[in-house]
């Protein structure tokens, strides 16, 4: 079963996983970094930073793909 790491990087630091999770493959691993990322943006202010959160994947080659959530505040009236 393929291991993957879920770093977290908020636009000022990086977070590294350094345990990882054994999923079954690629999409499980997209999955779970999507699941993490609305995690953490109900639990964060995703807005303070201009770059956004991304949970950026890596197996044990190396990196495989990134989620990014970029918020943006409305204004009122618009």
């Amino acid at each position: 079963m393929p291991h993957f790491y879920f770093d977290i990087w908020d636009g000022e630091s990086l977070v590294v996983d350094e345990e990882g999770l054994s999923l079954t493959g690629q999409r499980a691993a997209e999955v779970e970094a999507a699941l993490s990322l609305a995690d953490i943006t109900r639990e964060l202010d995703p807005f303070t930073s201009s770059d956004g959160l991304t949970i950026q994947v890596r197996d044990a080659v190396g990196p495989d793909f990134s989620v990014t959530f970029v918020g943006e505040r409305a204004r009122p009236g618009d």
